[in-house]
């Protein structure tokens, strides 16, 4: 709450300092505006910069990572009765000794006597500590508050370059984004990169990559998983590249016809009304589509082919008939069916703003060689507009990859290497959220094989993506 009240503080303060400095670059014009070098906010702006943004980090700073300092100090010093503790016991305690010194409740373990001082000596020292980071992180940022005032309002004047300093920090600010965009791309890449190296020291990768058996809960051991053949992930690529062809056949016709009649032959009015209906699709939380999924469109389709194989049977073809009299709610055609109106919206609203992006001038030429609307469509506006669709139909496979929800719902949890839409299925997003679920160890092949799930999920996209690509590229046609 103090850190609040103090970024607050130096909210107001930094504005006092704008409001100071821009008047006193005014003042030294006398008032003409058209004396100064930049405009008057930005003298103001480049002395806000220099007071606000040094201590607001060290503030943020301090409420990011003050906690895990506070932790670290107080494990430094162990009295006797602590170092006595496994290293289970210590993280209890010094959990309860936190929780304690915030006014929180405690864990349910009894301390007596020397543990019970102990925690007493560790709650006061955790308060002492956090103490001295709040206030010493005030004082580091009043500090460089009045620091930023001292530097920078002494070179208000006339000839003072403001606007190219003012653009330097947000030169500054724009590169501080692309390096964190480029390190948290790195840091994703690396972990999943070294924990999957930790999974395939245990696991064959010739077995995980071309094994038809998905069950990591039969070993317990280490040396048993390598030969119990538990970790092929066949199953779960075919299960996840088959319910998403489904979504895609039927989110990339639907969503592209819906956007070829919003741009091509709908009337303003239908436009207004049907382009917000289909993108209030795309706000539906996918647990509804899961609840709807499972309790709507599961049974339907169950007694569906249940009726189908009701007229089969007798009818020469039993075998077909008491296969689909058995079919149940789960199975990888609703999880896909749904998921496919889930993606309609995306193909939908981007395909159609691409297509709008065709100059119309191409649309007119078209038509006064004697072309008809559908022939203009498909030989003139679709092609100018293949990368755009692309990029649409990719972004739309790329959710139907990742979706997890609704496969739990729909499609069951069994790993099954078919490719019969009506068997149950499961994908690789879901087994990684079932394999990391709980109180999980990162220290045995069952938890790890998740981020070689990860990693191989990750190569085979980026497959798909540089596919595409090459694809775009030489199909892309220049259009002036």
């Amino acid at each position: 709450m103090l850190t609040w009240v103090a970024l607050l503080a130096l909210a107001l303060f930094s504005g006092a300092t704008f409001f100071a400095a821009r008047g006193k670059a005014l003042a030294a014009v006398g008032g003409r505006p058209l004396g100064l070098h930049s405009l008057p906010g930005y003298y103001g702006g480049y002395v806000a910069l220099w007071v606000a943004v040094p201590a607001a980090l060290i503030l943020l700073l301090a409420a990011g990572f003050g906690g895990s300092l506070e932790a670290g100090l107080l494990r430094s010093a162990e009295s006797s009765a602590i170092h006595a503790m496994d290293a289970q016991q210590k993280d209890v305690f010094y959990n309860d000794a936190i929780t304690l010194s915030q006014g929180g409740q405690p864990s349910e373990t009894i301390y007596e006597g020397p543990q019970k001082q102990a925690l007493v000596a560790a709650v006061s020292k955790a308060e002492h500590l956090r103490r001295q980071i709040t206030y010493g992180a005030l004082a580091a940022a009043v500090a460089l508050a009045l620091a930023g005032v001292a530097f920078a309002y002494p070179k208000i004047r006339p000839d003072f370059r403001a606007r190219n300093q003012v653009e330097t920090w947000i030169a500054g600010l724009f590169i501080l984004c692309s390096v964190t965009a480029v390190l948290t791309t790195i840091g994703i890449v690396g972990s999943l990169v070294w924990e999957s190296w930790r999974f395939f020291q245990s696991v064959s990768p010739i077995d995980f990559l071309f094994g038809l058996d998905w069950n990591p809960q039969i070993a317990m051991r280490s040396d048993q998983y390598a030969s119990s053949g538990a970790f092929g992930a066949v199953p779960l690529f075919i299960g996840t590249f088959l319910i998403m062809i489904i979504a895609m056949m039927v989110a990339a016709p639907v969503g592209l016809f819906s956007a070829i009649y919003l741009s091509e032959y709908a009337s303003p009015l239908a436009r207004s009304v049907v382009k917000p209906l289909l993108e209030i699709l795309a706000g539906v939380p996918t647990v509804v589509y899961g609840f709807f999924a499972a309790l709507t469109v599961g049974p339907l389709f169950r007694e569906f082919f249940n009726g189908i194989g009701g007229l089969l049977i007798g009818g020469g073809l039993d075998g077909l008939g008491q296969y689909l009299s058995q079919v149940q709610n789960q199975m990888a055609l609703v999880a896909g069916a749904v998921m496919g109106v889930m993606l309609i919206p995306f193909v939908s609203s981007l395909s159609d703003d691409i297509i709008n992006a065709v100059p119309q001038s191409l649309r007119d030429g078209s038509l006064a060689m004697g072309a008809t609307r559908s022939e203009t469509v498909k030989k003139v506006v679709l092609p100018a507009a293949l990368p755009g669709i692309m990029a649409a139909l990719l972004l739309a496979v790329s959710r139907a990859v990742g979706e997890t929800m609704i496969v739990t719902m729909a499609a069951g949890l069994q790993a099954k290497a078919t490719i019969n839409p009506l068997d149950t299925v499961t994908t690789v997003t879901v087994q990684i959220v079932t394999l990391l679920t709980g109180d999980q160890e990162f220290d045995s092949p069952k938890t790890l094989a998740a981020f070689g799930l990860g990693l191989t999920l990750f190569l085979v996209t980026l497959i798909l993506n540089i596919i595409a690509l090459r694809i775009v590229q030489k199909y892309r046609e220049q259009y002036d």
